[in-house]
């Protein structure tokens, strides 16, 4: 069985592992869950709608070079490019921006309609899809790795990413410019605590396993977002031991729930800066591994191959 995956590749200095981590994840897992079947990929370079469209004539030439049993896209405007051939079956996968953003959602409708499968990240993220084909639509979040993502020694993990052992340090979500991740409310909370020894750090253009240790490093993990969809950040977090302060966004508060040192905080400043503040003072690294086993990469990983084989 040959599966081709289909996603955006078009970051500057694109780097799979990097740049569409969660992918690679997945795909690494299900190679792991079953060799017999083989990956390929087809990354999308163009941007916008007109961009991802330009390259159909490029994805036909590699359907007709090589023989597909399921296409997996990612996205929306992936899974409508994969679905514009109609020789190969698409299983195509929501994570979030393509739901949450309401100009996105009505292309999604149109990828629920021509896919032949659809997976959405979240039980939340579903539920605000504008239609959905029971038969079709499924959950099936994006997994964990837990032999990479688990909890280290706080001090060796600052030593080796070059923190100082005095400070305490904040991880935010992702880059400070990506603006679904509202930076400005992050920035704000942090200035009503007003400790000269707390930084903000901004996750961006480390490597995978720089993260792993960066999140053993740290002293809690923050997410203030406007939207989600099953955020691997928190995941990996808790998998790390880290503590968590997230806005009630995609299925976080389901993921944290029961977890202490996690907590839910509103989009006022002041409770964001309350929820950091029991964050940093929680006493011991938290014990959340167990709660999320669901999670599991290997888990998803079999759910996965078991989709691909009933449409190919």
């Amino acid at each position: 069985m040959k599966v081709l995956i289909v996603c955006s590749g078009n970051a500057p200095n694109f780097d799979f592992q990097k740049h569409q981590a969660f992918i690679y994840d997945q795909v690494e897992a299900a190679k792991r869950a079953d060799p017999s079947i083989a990956f390929d990929y087809f990354f999308i370079t163009g941007k916008g709608l007109k961009g991802y469209l330009g390259s159909l004539k490029e994805l036909k030439k590699k359907l007709k070079a090589e023989r597909y049993h399921c296409i997996h896209a990612h996205v929306a405007a992936s899974a409508l490019l994969a679905n514009l051939q109609r020789q190969v079956p698409v299983v195509a996968t929501f994570h979030g921006s393509d739901i949450n953003d309401i100009r996105l959602r009505f292309l999604s409708l149109w990828v629920e309609l021509l896919s032949k499968q659809t997976i959405y990240v979240s039980e939340q993220l579903l539920k605000k899809a504008f239609f959905y084909f029971k038969h079709k639509a499924q959950v099936i979040p994006c997994g964990v790795d837990f032999g990479f993502f688990f909890p280290r020694s706080k001090e060796a993990s600052k030593a080796q990413m070059g923190l100082l052992p005095e400070k305490k340090y904040i991880l935010f979500s992702s880059s400070f410019a990506n603006t679904v991740k509202n930076y400005p409310l992050a920035a704000e909370a942090l200035s009503r605590i007003n400790n000269p020894n707390l930084q903000l750090l901004e996750l961006k253009g480390y490597r995978r396993d720089e993260v792993a240790v960066l999140l053993t490093a740290v002293d809690a993990a923050l997410m203030t977002s406007h939207t989600e969809g099953s955020p691997q950040f928190i995941k990996e977090a808790i998998a790390c031991g880290c503590p968590v302060v997230s806005t009630d966004v995609g299925d976080v508060k389901s993921v944290i729930e029961n977890i202490e040192g996690c907590f839910i905080t509103s989009r006022q400043p002041e409770d964001v800066a309350s929820k950091i503040f029991q964050a940093l003072n929680f006493s011991a690294p938290i014990n959340g591994s167990e709660r999320i086993q669901r999670f599991d990469n290997e888990l998803i990983a079999k759910r996965l191959i078991s989709l691909y084989k009933s449409i190919s």
